[in-house]
């Protein structure tokens, strides 16, 4: 019975990722049709493809927005890891008083919708003058992220034997000189899959780059919003730019895919 289960279950888990990857791939050949085209339902997949829109989205302004985008995905994830990460090991390897609640205090965090604060971020940036500035958006998305690598980093740091911590320092190693050399290497792949899914939620942030920027600091999934206008939506560009936008994740993900398995499988089995 449970080799049937097995063989059946092969077949079903391609169908179903077929039509999770449906709406990918109408996106992606939405970027190569003319508007007169896109607008055609139910969605032709004969047609004449065209560079068209995305020869026109990136010199009217894509390259800039990808470069914020780029810029402060990059810096607020490596901020969130500075931060989180040596956070959570003090709370999984030391006793912390207090540790349970400081933990369920940094996640409670996460449990406040983004639109709830808006308003007084947008405030204080003001007051500040950081709006439409990527240093604006690089704070907001480092706040957002760190409790998620505290979180995240807890559990894989509790997988690590409290023993080799003990026999570095016997050895003569420093906390910080074993926290480097010997802990972070171990966990490894959780400090990529954690870095990744911090990097895609910085990528994809839509409301915060819509409230606190313009122009200048505009990131790519507000300049997709722009094609939504009084006159219709401008689905062959939409989806150009949904293109350029998530080539980087994927790439990402598939140079990362073993590390990011083998973290998200981490502390799964224990002997």
């Amino acid at each position: 019975m449970k080799r049937v289960f097995s063989a059946a279950l092969t077949p079903v888990t391609y169908v179903v990722a077929c039509l999770y990857f449906v709406p990918v791939f109408l996106m992606f050949i939405t970027g190569f049709k003319t508007e007169a085209q896109a607008t055609i339902m139910p969605p032709s997949l004969w047609f004449q493809p065209t560079l068209e829109n995305l020869q026109l989205v990136w010199n009217s302004g894509a390259s800039a927005f990808f470069a914020n985008s780029l810029v402060v995905t990059a810096v607020s994830t490596l901020l969130a890891l500075a931060l989180g990460v040596p956070a959570a090991y003090a709370l999984a390897m030391y006793k912390v008083r207090g540790g349970d609640d400081l933990l369920f205090w940094f996640m409670s965090t996460k449990m406040l919708p983004i639109v709830g604060v808006v308003v007084p971020v947008y405030l204080i940036f003001k007051d500040i003058n950081l709006l439409d500035t990527r240093i604006a958006l690089i704070i907001m998305s480092t706040a957002m992220n760190v409790p998620l690598v505290i979180w995240m980093m807890r559990s894989f740091f509790k997988d690590v034997p409290y023993e080799l911590v003990e026999a570095s320092q016997m050895d003569g190693a420093s906390g910080m000189k074993g926290f480097v050399k010997i802990t972070l290497p171990i966990v490894r792949p959780g400090l990529v899959s954690t870095g990744l899914l911090c990097a895609i939620f910085a990528w994809n942030e839509f409301l915060l780059g819509v409230s606190l920027t313009y122009t200048d600091a505009a990131t790519l999934p507000v300049y997709m919003a722009s094609f939504m206008t009084q006159e219709g939506l401008f689905w062959a560009k939409m989806s150009a730019v949904a293109t350029i936008s998530v080539l980087p994740p994927l790439i990402l993900g598939w140079f990362t895919q073993k590390q990011l398995v083998r973290g998200m499988t981490m502390g799964a089995v224990k002997g």
